[in-house]
């Protein structure tokens, strides 16, 4: 059912459901109508893109003694074993995984682990921003704001000021979100 497309996406599930306010309203019920809630809408976003997308929620205190594995509507969906925090689940992925990443968590540690291993990462309030647009609006592509404006005449005017060039761990962010 899912296709091998240019980006995998790593979504650190519980802390994308407890920074969006929409999602947590879900989980004051339960946690298992947050995560139904994320996979919904994320599936909303798939049907648009055809990223592959995982996420990763814990099964921390009361998860299964083993990593578990499930997929519905093309979102695979992975538990970390009890005892085992989705953080390191996640950190193994990204440790062993060689193909084009993007990691979706607003937790430094993971992100800056995501970074250092030259994968990209977006905090959980931006991803669900870029994704609400797409769902909002399937074919505008999203902008950076960075393009040079044109003159009367149609012609972009040159930039002034100094020049500011970005790292390669930014290029590759940026990237990456160009294709969500």
């Amino acid at each position: 059912m899912c296709k091998n497309p240019a980006m995998h996406i790593y979504i650190d599930g519980y802390n994308l459901i407890r920074q969006s306010v929409r999602l947590r309203r879900f989980e004051r019920h339960s946690l298992e109508a947050g995560r139904d809630a994320l996979i919904d809408w994320l599936v909303l976003y798939k049907s648009r893109k055809d990223h592959r997308i995982t996420v990763v929620f814990d099964g921390w205190v009361s998860g299964s003694a083993r990593e578990e594995r499930d997929c519905r509507a093309g979102i695979f969906m992975v538990y970390s074993p009890k005892g085992v925090k989705a953080d390191e689940v996640l950190k193994r992925i990204i440790a062993s995984s060689d193909e084009e990443i993007l990691v979706v968590s607003s937790d430094r540690e993971i992100a800056s682990y995501a970074i250092r291993r030259g994968k990209a990462a977006l905090s959980s309030p931006e991803f669900e921003s870029i994704v609400d647009r797409q769902i909002a609006a399937p074919g505008d592509e999203f902008m950076d704001g960075k393009e040079e404006e044109d003159d009367a005449d149609g012609r972009p005017t040159p930039k002034k000021g100094p020049s500011r060039r970005m790292s390669r761990a930014q290029k590759q962010t940026l990237s990456k979100i160009k294709k969500l």
